[in-house]
C-alpha cells in the first residue's frame, strides 16, 4: 500500500518559522501522558500543515512516543483501506494479541487473507485493540495527513478511533485542507486552523531563505504571498532572470490554491515530455515506488527511462528517497497540476502501463478500467471481481463504483443491466443511497427490460417503492414475481434468494393480510435442502406466533446464544425481528447497540434503523422510557435524512406509547394521526394495528374503557387471535381489562379461553404474566382470582417488565381490597405505585392512589408503611 508522503519543503524541522507557540501548545495537548487526545488541523494549501505534522511527529518521537503516519492520496481515494494499511502494517506483530475474530477482521480488511467481509464496527474495534496492544510498549501518536483524500473505509475507522481515546496514551492528529469535503466525519472533534504567518514571521522566513533579495522585490513578495509559507518559498524561484516581479507573476485576485497551482503550472509545462509522463505515472500510481516507475517506463518504450526524472528533481518539484526507493512530490498540488495538464489519452496510456506492471489485483483492475475506452468484457469481468473483493472487505461504496465502471465497459446489454442491478441493490441495502440506487435501476431497465425479474433488481426496487410513494401490495407483487421465476432453483444457499425471502417476510407482515403469506410459504417450503435456521424460526415467531410450534422458541434461543459473537449486522437485525413477539429482544441488547454504534460511525443505514427499532421496543418494555424517546428521535431523524422514511412509523409508535402511558394523550393521538395518515394509503395494515394499540392504551389512561375495547378488538376480535396478526398478542391485557371494565365479561372470558387454547403463556414469560392477569380479571371467585394473580406475579423474571407487572399488581390490589384484605392490598398497591411514579405513568399513579385511599392509606403514612 502507499504512503502518500511528501518531502520537507523547508530546510528541516529547525526552520519551522513562526510556529513555536502553536507547536508547543499542540505537542503538550497530544503528548500529555495518559490523557488521550484528538485534534484536527486545517488550513489553506501551502500554509504548512504537512511540515507542522512532521514537527509534531518529530517531537513525539523524541519524547519516546511511537508515531504511526498515514496520508491520503487524491487519486487513491477509491482504494479501500489504503490509508489504514499504512497505519496498521507496522503493528503487524501485535495482531497475534487479538482474539481470532478481530485478527481475521484486520487481516481481511488489509488484504492479508481472504474471508468474510468484516463489519465496520468489528474492524474499528479491532484496529483500536491493535493500538491498545502497542501502548504496552510506548505511547502512540497517530498522524494522518490530507484527510480530505483518505479513502472512505479508512476514514470511518479513523473517525471511530479518534472518538475513543480519552484516558489512554493514544492520540490522533489529522490534517485537512480548509473548505474541502471528505469521508472523515469531523463533527464533535476539536479543530485548530493553522493561520498564515504573520508579517514578522514572513519577513524572517524570506530573510533566512533569500537574504540577497532586493527590497522592492521582497516587499512585493510579502504582499503577494499573504503569509503563505509555500508561496513565500516558491515565488522567488518563479522569477526568471530578474524579468518579473512577484506581483507581476501572480495576480492578487486569485484565491490561495489557484495562486499556488499557477506557481507550479508553468514549471511542469516546461518539463520534457518523458519527464511529465513519469510524473503522471507516479501520480496515478500514488505509491512513488521506483520499481513500478521503472517498469512503467519500459512499458512506455520510446526511450523513456528513470533518468528522465532529473529535470523535475533539478527544479525541486520531486525528490528521490534513497532509503525507501520512492519518488516524493514536493507538494500535493504538483500532482494535481500534472493531471490537469495531461490529455485523456496520456492518462489512459499511464493507466494502461500501470495495469501491466502492478501485481496487486485491486490496483491492476482499477487502472485497467481507467485505461479502457471502449466496451471490453474481459476488463468488465476483472472489475466485477474487484468489486466483490472490496465488498468482502466491507467497502460497499468502492464496490458500487467498480460495478458501475464494469457496467460501462460491458458489451452485452444484459451483462450491463446485471452489474447495474447489483450496484443498485448494494446501494439500497448496504449504503442507504436510495437516490443513486434509483438511477442505477433505471439504467439497468434501459439496458435490459427483462432484468427487472432478477432478485436483486426486485429487492432494490422494493426498497425504493417502500420509501417512496409505492404501496406494500405493489412491492409484494414485485418481489413474489421475481422469486416465483425459480431461476435460483430454490437453493437455500443462494444468498440473493434468502435475502429476498427475509425481505418478503417483512412485506407480508407490513401488509397484514393472510393472503399475502401464501406465496411466501410456498417459496420457503421449496427451499432445498432446507430453509436456513433463522428464516425458519422467523416464519413462526414473527409471522404467525400465536400458531407457532412449541419448539420454535427453543430454536430461537439457540440462535440467540450465538448473537454475542455475531459480526454480521444484517443477521443481528434479523435475529431481532424473530425476537420481537417472543419478548427476547433483551438477549440482543448489546449486539443491537453494536449495530447502532456502527451506524453512527457510518455503517449501513438499514441496519442502523433496524437496531434502533429493536432497542426502542426493548427499552419501552423494560421501563427505560427516557431512552425510548431518545432512540426514537434518533430514528426519526435518520429516516428523514437518509430517505428511509417507510420505517418512521416504528419510531412514532414508540414515542406514542410512552406518551400514552404517561398520560399525555394529546401527544399520543397526534403521533397516531401521523402514523395512520401515512400508513392507510400505502396499505401498511401492521402500522394501523400498532396505532390501535396506542389508542387503546391512551383510552385506558383516560379511563375510557369503552373506547379502549373498541380499539383493542379492532386489532383482533375477542375470543380469537386473528391469524398473521402478531401484534394482537401485545393487546391481550388491554382487551380483557377494557372488556371487564366496560361490562363485557362474556367477551373477556371468551378471549381468555382462546389465549389458553393457544398456550400464549408458553410463548413468552411476559405473555405468561399478562395471561395470568387476564385470567385473574375474569375469575368470578375472589380466592381463584387471587391465586391466579399471585402465580403470575411470582413467576421468575417478571421484574424485566416493570410497567406490565405494575398493571397486574394494580388489578391484584383492587381485588384484594374487594376481598377486604386491606393490609395485603396496601403492600401490593404501594409496590405498583412506586413503579408508576418512577416511570412517570401519571394516570396509573392516580388510579393506584385512589385504590390505596380506599384501602385506608394516605400519603403521610407511606414511609411508615
Amino acid at each position: 500500500m502507499h504512503t502518500g508522503a511528501t518531502p520537507p519543503s523547508t530546510g528541516g524541522l529547525d526552520h519551522l518559522v513562526g510556529r513555536d507557540a502553536d507547536l508547543s501548545r499542540i505537542v503538550d495537548l497530544l503528548l500529555n501522558e495518559g490523557s488521550g487526545s484528538a485534534l484536527l488541523l486545517s488550513g489553506e494549501d501551502g500554509v504548512g500543515k504537512t511540515e507542522f505534522l512532521k514537527a509534531v511527529a518529530h517531537s513525539a518521537s523524541e519524547a519516546g512516543t511511537r508515531v504511526l503516519r498515514a496520508g491520503g492520496v487524491q487519486f487513491e481515494a477509491d482504494v479501500s483501506y489504503s490509508a489504514l494499511h499504512q497505519v496498521l502494517l507496522p503493528l503487524a506483530p501485535f495482531f497475534s494479541d487479538l482474539n481470532s475474530t478481530r485478527r481475521e477482521a484486520i487481516q481481511v480488511a488489509l488484504g492479508l487473507r481472504v474471508g468474510a467481509p468484516p463489519e465496520r464496527l468489528l474492524l474499528s474495534n479491532a484496529a483500536l485493540a491493535v493500538l491498545q496492544a502497542a501502548i504496552l510498549q510506548s505511547p502512540v501518536l497517530l498522524v494522518v495527513d490530507d484527510l480530505q483524500w483518505v479513502d472512505r473505509a479508512s476514514a470511518a475507522v479513523f473517525g471511530f478511533i479518534a472518538r475513543r481515546l480519552v484516558g489512554s496514551p493514544i492520540s490522533f492528529l489529522g490534517a485537512f485542507r480548509t473548505e474541502t469535503g471528505s469521508f472523515f466525519e469531523r463533527s464533535g472533534l476539536p479543530q485548530f486552523q493553522l493561520p498564515p504567518l504573520n508579517e514578522d514571521a514572513s519577513k524572517r522566513l524570506v530573510n533566512l531563505r533569500f537574504p540577497s533579495l532586493a527590497p522592492t522585490v521582497r516587499r512585493r513578495l510579502l504582499e503577494t504571498a499573504q503569509g503563505n509559507p509555500l508561496a513565500l518559498l516558491e515565488l522567488p524561484s518563479a522569477l526568471r532572470d530578474g524579468q518579473r516581479t512577484a506581483g507581476e507573476f501572480l495576480p492578487h485576485v486569485l484565491p490561495p490554491t489557484q495562486r499556488l497551482q499557477s506557481l507550479f503550472l508553468s514549471r511542469v509545462q516546461h518539463l520534457p515530455a518523458n519527464t511529465r509522463y513519469l510524473l503522471l505515472v507516479a501520480t496515478l500510481d500514488g505509491s512513488g515506488d521506483l520499481s513500478t516507475l521503472c517498469a512503467a517506463a519500459r512499458e512506455a518504450g520510446g526511450g523513456v527511462g528513470i533518468e528522465d526524472l532529473a529535470p523535475a528533481e533539478r527544479d525541486q518539484l520531486v525528490s528521490l528517497d534513497a532509503g525507501s526507493r520512492r519518488l516524493l512530490f514536493r507538494h500535493p498540488l504538483i500532482r494535481s497540476v500534472v493531471v490537469e495538464i495531461s490529455t485523456s489519452g496520456q492518462r489512459r496510456a499511464a493507466h494502461r502501463a500501470l495495469s501491466r506492471v502492478l501485481s496487486d489485483p485491486e490496483h491492476r483492475a482499477w487502472h485497467l478500467g481507467e485505461a479502457t475506452l471502449h466496451p471490453d468484457e474481459q476488463v468488465a469481468v476483472q472489475l466485477e471481481r474487484h468489486a466483490r473483493r472490496v465488498l468482502n472487505r466491507g467497502d460497499a461504496v468502492a464496490a458500487i463504483a467498480a460495478l458501475v465502471r464494469a457496467a460501462d465497459l460491458s458489451p452485452v446489454d444484459a451483462d450491463r443491466a446485471l452489474r447495474l442491478t447489483e450496484a443498485a441493490y448494494i446501494g439500497a441495502d448496504a449504503t442507504g443511497s436510495l437516490r443513486s440506487a434509483s438511477e442505477l435501476l433505471e439504467g439497468a431497465r434501459r439496458a435490459d427490460p427483462y432484468q427487472r425479474r432478477s432478485l436483486r433488481h426486485a429487492a432494490a426496487a422494493v426498497q425504493l417503492l417502500l420509501n417512496g410513494n409505492g404501496d406494500v401490495r405493489t412491492a409484494h407483487r414485485l418481489l413474489t414475481g421475481a422469486i416465483s421465476e425459480g431461476r435460483h432453483g430454490y437453493d437455500a444457499t443462494n444468498v440473493a434468494l434468502t435475502d429476498a425471502l427475509h425481505l418478503l417476510l417483512l412485506l407480508c407482515f407490513y401488509g397484514g393480510d393472510p393472503e399475502m403469506w401464501e406465496p411466501f410459504h410456498t417459496a420457503v417450503n421449496q427451499l432445498r435442502p432446507e430453509p436456513p435456521p433463522l428464516l425458519a424460526v422467523a416464519v413462526q415467531t414473527f409471522g404467525n406466533p400465536a400458531r407457532s410450534e412449541a419448539a420454535a422458541v427453543g430454536q430461537l434461543d439457540k440462535i440467540l446464544a450465538t448473537a454475542v459473537d455475531e459480526t454480521d449486522s444484517s443477521c443481528i437485525v434479523r435475529m431481532g425481528t424473530a425476537s420481537i413477539y417472543p419478548d427476547r429482544l433483551s438477549a440482543l441488547r448489546e449486539p443491537s447497540w453494536r449495530v447502532v454504534r456502527q451506524g453512527r460511525d457510518g455503517g449501513p443505514v438499514r441496519r442502523h434503523v433496524g437496531g434502533l427499532t429493536h432497542l426502542c421496543l426493548d427499552s419501552y418494555h423494560s421501563g427505560r422510557w427516557g431512552e425510548t424517546v431518545q432512540l426514537a428521535d434518533e430514528g426519526l431523524q435518520l429516516c428523514e435524512e437518509s430517505g428511509y422514511r417507510f420505517f418512521a412509523w416504528y419510531f412514532l409508535y414508540s414515542k406514542a406509547m410512552v406518551a400514552a402511558c404517561r398520560g399525555d394523550t394529546d401527544t399520543a393521538r397526534a403521533l397516531v394521526d401521523r402514523m395512520t395518515d401515512w400508513a392507510a394509503p400505502r396499505g401498511v395494515r401492521s402500522a394501523l394495528g400498532y396505532a390501535r394499540h396506542v389508542q387503546a392504551l391512551a383510552s385506558i389512561s383516560n379511563s375510557d374503557f369503552e373506547s379502549a375495547f373498541c380499539h383493542a378488538s379492532a386489532v383482533s376480535p375477542p375470543g380469537q387471535l386473528a391469524p398473521y396478526t402478531p401484534h394482537a398478542l401485545w393487546l391481550i391485557y388491554d382487551l380483557v381489562e377494557s372488556a371487564v371494565r366496560s361490562n363485557r365479561r362474556a367477551e373477556a372470558v371468551n378471549h381468555v379461553r382462546s389465549l389458553h387454547e393457544t398456550r400464549v403463556e408458553a410463548f413468552s414469560p411476559r405473555l405468561a404474566l399478562l395471561f395470568g392477569g387476564c385470567a385473574a380479571l375474569t375469575a368470578e371467585e375472589d380466592d381463584v382470582a387471587l391465586r391466579l394473580f399471585e402465580k403470575s406475579l411470582s413467576a421468575p423474571g417478571v421484574d424485566q417488565w416493570p410497567f406490565d407487572r405494575a398493571r397486574v399488581q394494580l388489578a391484584h390490589g383492587e381485588r384484594l381490597s374487594r376481598a377486604r384484605e386491606t393490609m395485603a392490598a396496601r403492600d401490593i398497591l404501594l409496590s405498583a405505585l412506586q413503579v408508576f411514579e418512577q416511570l412517570g405513568a401519571q394516570a396509573w399513579v392516580e388510579r393506584a392512589k385512589r385504590e390505596l385511599r380506599a384501602a385506608g392509606w394516605h400519603a403521610d403514612c407511606r414511609a411508615v408503611t
